[in-house]
């Protein structure tokens, strides 16, 4: 199959992957008693994280993590710089403050814990440790809040054939976005391969493109069937996944070696894309803040194309 075909194929089964999955998401909401915010912010962030994991470990294995540090990284510019930035070109995101105040600092917190354990020129096993310590404290805390949301009947009730349908419609859903991730990426780093890029560099941008369709299809079914909270959640948690659970995933397999200006201008990126949709005092992002993100995409796609 040429590259160009892997792509295509990839676009249609994120489309129709999206779809399904979105639809199962609320399902799962609704049946558990849960806000769709916190489904998205953890099972579908997890669920549509997988592509970079597979990354990280194949790229671990294989003795070039650099890969998947660069996918990491840049799927988290992706997710905000250019998925919600795609989202906003839509309609505003409404996003009242509070339903961000336990995702957004850790969101921020992320390129500085980053950048600190990478400063020495690699992250090693123990920083690995350090960064599944805070994913671990992250996800108790969310935890404790999905158990306060959820009501003591809802807890007990037995999962239905509703619920397995809303369950199958999700795993059917992932499979088709895990798969669209996978032809994206089979595509474009053929491409960027035969172009001469550089690991991090094809990492960073053209397979942490591919790995972020999932997000991609998520966020924009999600704001066309007007539950932008999901879409928002899933962009969030997606990117603590990546830094606090994928990079140590793979730096416990093989310590990766950091080039410094590359991951230092992935972190400031990543950075200024998650400032940009902190929400106003009425809790709309609006959608000029769509323009501004994919401006910082742009800009953020050629400094990487000068190294």
């Amino acid at each position: 199959m040429s590259h160009y075909l892997a792509i295509l194929a990839g676009v249609i089964f994120a489309g129709l992957g999206g779809e399904l999955f979105v639809r199962g998401l609320l399902g799962i909401a609704r049946r558990a008693g849960i806000s769709a915010g916190i489904i998205g912010s953890t099972l579908a962030a997890f669920a549509t994280s997988s592509p970079e994991l597979s990354v990280a470990i194949s790229a671990a294995l294989a003795g070039e993590p650099e890969i998947s540090l660069g996918d990491a990284l840049g799927s988290n510019i992706n997710n905000i710089a250019l998925i919600l930035g795609v989202t906003l070109l839509i309609s505003g995101i409404y996003a009242p403050r509070d339903s961000v105040k336990r995702d957004f600092p850790v969101a921020v917190a992320t390129p500085f814990v980053v950048g600190l354990l990478s400063f020495d020129g690699t992250i090693s096993r123990i920083d690995g440790l350090v960064l599944l310590g805070i994913f671990l404290t992250w996800l108790v805390a969310t935890a404790r809040e999905i158990r306060r949301q959820k009501g003591a009947a809802a807890a007990e009730a037995p999962l239905t054939k509703k619920g397995w349908a809303a369950f199958s419609l999700c795993l059917f859903g992932l499979a088709l976005l895990i798969a669209a991730g996978q032809f994206i990426v089979m595509g474009a780093k053929g491409i960027a391969t035969d172009l001469g890029i550089d690991e991090f560099i094809i990492g960073s941008t053209v397979v942490a493109l591919g790995t972020s369709m999932p997000e991609l299809a998520t966020a924009i079914i999600s704001k066309i069937k007007q539950h932008e909270e999901v879409g928002l959640g899933t962009v969030l948690g997606s990117n603590i996944f990546n830094s606090f659970f994928i990079v140590p995933v793979a730096a416990m397999i093989t310590p990766i070696s950091v080039a410094r200006d590359e991951v230092a201008l992935a972190l400031l990126f990543g950075l200024l894309a998650v400032l940009f949709i902190y929400p106003a005092q009425m809790g709309l992002i609006r959608r000029r803040r769509g323009i501004l993100l994919l401006l910082l995409y742009a800009f953020y796609v050629f400094s990487m194309s000068l190294k």
